[in-house]
């Protein structure tokens, strides 16, 4: 049995949304970050780092978000979550890595400024310009999708999953961008999301709130 460890609106968002549109059997375990499930032994012997998404297939485990979603897509061809034209291939992975080095790394510098410096004089220095680079970033994203359709146009893909947590990461209280305002072409895809079934059951089993 696949196992997928996550909290809910983390990062392991986009790897639950993939995997519920293989529409394969899998099995979930929801830790709550803020009360330290994270940190917890039985998890730690799962994922030493702490963090999650965690993918467990029997006594195999698997970490980090973009490998993860690459795994889920080529282990399930059926679902058509990984183009076939070498070009295509290479353009989801170029989504992945532009969301995970860049958004991702930027968004930690609000939530985890612990991370980048032991002066807690310097956190809110560090948090407003994280915010500001999220604004820059968000900003490319935006034009990159300003054609419409998903990542990679008329092909859906697992880089489309990826979009739409950092959207919500967006709309969240730790930015509080208009994502409508400011991103309505990501919004787009972000409300284009909100329609698929997989998407719907994800937010429902996390608890969050849909892109309306």
């Amino acid at each position: 049995m696949t196992i997928l460890y996550y909290a809910p609106g983390a990062c392991s968002l986009a790897s639950h949304i993939a995997l519920e549109e293989t529409g394969a059997p899998f099995e979930t375990v929801r830790l709550d970050l803020a009360q330290g499930d994270q940190r917890a032994p039985e998890y730690l012997a799962v994922n030493e780092r702490g963090r999650v998404p965690a993918l467990v297939e029997g006594d195999w485990v698997l970490t980090e978000n973009t490998a993860i979603l690459r795994h889920i897509a080529r282990l399930h061809p059926q679902a058509g979550l990984w183009p076939d034209a070498p070009r295509d291939q290479a353009r989801v992975d170029e989504w992945l890595g532009w969301l995970s080095t860049g958004h991702h790394i930027a968004y930690a510098h609000i939530r985890r400024a612990e991370r980048y410096t032991n002066d807690e004089a310097a956190y809110p220095g560090i948090q407003a310009k994280g915010a500001e680079t999220c604004g820059d970033l968000f900003t490319m994203t935006e034009v990159k999708l300003s054609n419409g359709g998903w990542a990679l146009g008329e092909r859906y893909s697992v880089a489309d999953p990826y979009l739409l947590l950092f959207w919500t990461w967006g709309r969240g209280p730790s930015l509080g961008f208009d994502m409508a305002e400011r991103f309505p072409a990501w919004t787009a895809h972000a409300r284009a999301m909100a329609e698929r079934p997989a998407v719907q059951a994800v937010f429902a089993r996390e608890g969050l709130r849909l892109p309306a």
